[in-house]
């Protein structure tokens, strides 16, 4: 169990994390005395880690909260949530055949939840580290393919083609931005703990966006893509005002994506 100071946190390895935690992480701000065992998981694997209530502090896919209401509350800051943003459908070039099989990033995440709801007549979903995606669609192992991450970017240097851009289908369907991500934390965490957390992180987040390439070591010792270019939309696309604050808009997109009126 935690002390007052020290906290379990798990994040993924993804740029978008990884650039907002750096300062927090580092050192590069002013902790208030916090300090954190960090842990770099998948998406799934960080979505799973709070289904079983392990760590104090986690990021997750925002389709889970419903799962894990009774036991986390999701902060203001650090959210993946934004305009044009959203996972991509995609299968291999010229194939006309149709699509009864596809490869998910595992089936807690919100890439999973929206292909239930944007095409539920795609009724097998098989789950699977989302790094390995492109390349298993690529091989004929599945019919189509889920991409989120830096995936989403470099698709098209593949033999694959765009089904359908999940986030733009929300959008034309709700008017709200698509809540992909999250950071949570554990209702026993005491409020004046909770609070002092989500001041450190939107510190680290105004930090990120005023010294951008202070990570930048740090990003790429955890990214899938190496190239700057690559890192430079990852982060430019994931990270954005909802970040700093999920605002009414970004509560009515998490309301609207998960059902539950408090977070």
């Amino acid at each position: 169990m935690m002390n007052n100071n020290r906290l379990k946190l798990s994040i993924s390895p993804c740029p978008n994390d990884t650039f907002m935690f750096d300062g927090l992480i580092n050192g590069r701000v002013d902790t208030e005395g916090l300090s954190f065992d960090v842990e770099y998981h998948d998406i799934e694997e960080l979505n799973n880690g709070v289904l079983a209530a392990r760590p104090d502090i986690s990021k997750i896919s925002c389709a889970v909260l419903p799962a894990i209401a009774e036991n986390y509350r999701l902060a203001d800051c650090g959210a993946a949530l934004g305009r044009g943003n959203g996972p991509l459908l995609v299968r291999r070039k010229g194939d006309c055949s149709p699509i009864r099989r596809i490869a998910v990033p595992g089936l807690h995440t919100t890439a999973n939840a929206l292909m239930c709801r944007l095409f539920p007549e795609i009724e097998e979903r098989v789950p699977m580290l989302f790094s390995e995606i492109a390349e298993a669609v690529e091989r004929g192992d599945f019919d189509a393919g889920v991409l989120i991450h830096e995936g989403r970017f470099v698709y098209q240097r593949r033999s694959l083609e765009l089904v359908a851009d999940l986030g733009l289908e929300w959008e034309e369907r709700t008017g709200l931005p698509l809540p992909l991500g999250g950071i949570v934390v554990r209702k026993s965490v005491e409020p004046a703990l909770f609070e002092r957390f989500e001041r450190v992180l939107h510190r680290s987040i105004e930090y990120a966006f005023a010294n951008p390439m202070a990570s930048r070591e740090y990003v790429k010792q955890h990214a899938q893509e190496l190239e700057d270019e690559v890192i430079n939309r990852h982060i430019d696309l994931f990270v954005n005002e909802y970040s700093l604050s999920l605002g009414d808009s970004g509560r009515a997109a998490m309301a609207a994506l998960t059902g539950l009126s408090e977070f």
